[in-house]
């Protein structure tokens, strides 16, 4: 099976997801939190287009946002242009606890890619691009 892309893939896949997983849950957090976080910095969002820019399921933003809610990082109030949505803003708060979990997911990152030099990081950055891409087309 090691000759197999797919496999290797997979297998580091498992790997990376069990690492944000574990990393995240260090510092009270799930990797949704970051996910969800990060594009509030350039503005409010509602939830749909939270979903929608993060790949997340809608059913598991709502819980994270619950979650992220209740620890203050974020309001969510009826959008005064339509009152069936919410718009999700970021707190000062969750400005300080996505720096936090930015520099977690940096730590990640070094911890995952240790066996590779800064250019071939790089190098599979590029090319996980490029299959994510084609993915995405076909």
């Amino acid at each position: 099976m090691e000759h197999l892309p797919s496999w290797l893939l997979t297998q580091t896949a498992a790997h990376a997801g069990r690492l944000v997983t574990e990393r995240f849950a260090e510092i009270g957090a799930r990797g949704y939190h970051y996910r969800l976080l990060e594009p509030l910095l350039t503005g409010p969002a509602s939830q749909a287009d939270l979903g929608r820019r993060t790949g997340i399921h809608f059913s598991d933003v709502v819980a994270a946002l619950n979650e992220l809610t209740e620890a203050g990082y974020v309001e969510r109030r009826p959008d005064p242009a339509d009152r069936r949505r919410n718009v999700v803003t970021i707190t000062a708060r969750g400005r300080t606890r996505v720096a936090e979990l930015a520099a977690r997911a940096a730590a990640i990152q070094d911890e995952l890619l240790a066996p590779l030099s800064k250019a071939e990081r790089a190098e599979l950055v590029r090319l996980l691009t490029l299959l994510r891409a084609g993915a995405a087309a076909g």
